[in-house]
């Protein structure tokens, strides 16, 4: 009965495992500032110096690459927003860190570039990502982060620029395959047929029967347009549907070209789309409401949160920045290795919960 028999199954026991093991983690291991710093430094250079050799490899002929933006860039907005988060806390008990904040708007700047050249989904994720983090430390600390109008342009300008040289590139080294315009001309071929299908065969527990891709064994639902990593699947011996290989007409018609919310519903109905955006809805909540309780500790005086609070601005702000792309954008930053990330990001959340009541009250 515990063995998971089809795509959906197997998503909700491996987020109720993945939820349950984080939270024990989280209460057995002490998170100081220290740590973080250390940590999401080391962990930010390493994202920088890995989306950048694989960027490296996709424009060298003969060499393959890996496309590690996808599972790996919210880990990424994770670790550089917590260590930005971490530095601002440093500065608010007196201590400077600008070199550590130097260091981090270098990384910043050299994620963006690589990851931006691999996945313009990527480019947006990250300043998304930035922006959002940016905002929280903004109302945590009033002294060292506020949103002004310079700094809102500076993240528009930012972007464009970013948009503007991928194009720039695309056309001086002849790679198409690094134009956002050819994003948006693919956007408007293959959205409207995808629209068409979704919107006119989903069901309020999945989709008509002999809609999807296996026609005469279509499940009516969790058919695995919404999937953990294939190669988990593979590796555990799973009978499951799985669209390995196959491109655009197939599940990538709706993997690509649609936002997550519509391969949600078209794979678990209408009824799996609203516990999903629920659920959004409630690690939102509590992220916000632990981190108040975290911010009046510290007004308090006390500093022994300070390592959980950079570790949950960083936390909340990469998950809603892949809530905000995958749901709404582009379900590729939401769906297979992205949403294993997208529910190890919800537990680093909700872990916060459990070390409140147990601690703090």
């Amino acid at each position: 009965m515990l063995i998971a028999k089809n795509n959906l199954q197997f998503i909700i026991e491996v987020a109720i495992i993945i939820h349950a093991g984080v939270i024990i983690l989280f209460n057995l291991v002490g998170v100081s500032l220290s740590l973080v710093l250390f940590l999401g430094t080391l962990v930010t250079t390493l994202f920088a110096l890995l989306f950048s050799i694989d960027t490296l490899l996709l424009i060298l002929p003969l060499f393959t690459h890996q496309e590690f933006t996808h599972p790996f860039g919210p880990f990424a907005v994770l670790s550089w927003v917590s260590v930005l988060a971490a530095s601002n806390l440093l500065s608010e008990a007196g201590i400077r860190s600008t070199s550590i904040k130097t260091l981090n708007y270098i990384l910043f700047f050299v994620i963006a570039i690589a990851g931006g050249l691999m996945h313009r989904s990527f480019l947006l994720l990250w300043f998304l990502g930035g922006a959002i983090g940016y905002y929280i430390m903004s109302k945590s600390f009033k002294r060292t982060a506020r949103i002004t109008r310079k700094s809102i342009m500076g993240f528009v300008s930012a972007l464009i620029g970013g948009f503007a040289l991928m194009e720039s590139l695309a056309r001086i080294l002849d790679m198409p395959v690094l134009s956002p315009l050819l994003r948006i001309t693919r956007l408007e071929n293959y959205t409207i047929p995808s629209l068409k299908l979704v919107l006119t065969r989903t069901t309020f527990w999945g989709h008509m029967v002999g809609s999807c891709y296996w026609r005469s064994e279509c499940l009516g639902g969790a058919d695995g347009y919404i999937t953990l990593p294939v190669t988990l699947i593979h590796q555990l011996g799973l009978p499951y549907h799985i669209f390995y290989g196959v491109l655009i007409y197939k599940k990538d018609y709706i993997d690509y070209m649609l936002p997550g919310i519509f391969a949600v519903a078209f794979d678990a109905g209408y009824f799996g789309l609203l516990f999903l955006l629920s659920w959004v809805l409630i690690v939102t909540i509590t992220g916000l409401h632990v981190l108040r309780i975290y911010r009046e500790k510290r007004l308090n005086g006390s500093r022994r949160y300070l390592g959980r609070e950079a570790l949950l601005i960083g936390s909340l702000s990469a998950f809603l920045t892949q809530s905000i792309i995958g749901l709404f954008l582009f379900n590729r930053s939401f769906n297979s290795s992205a949403l294993l990330t997208y529910i190890i990001l919800s537990a680093f959340v909700m872990a916060h919960s459990i070390n409140v009541k147990r601690r703090i009250s």
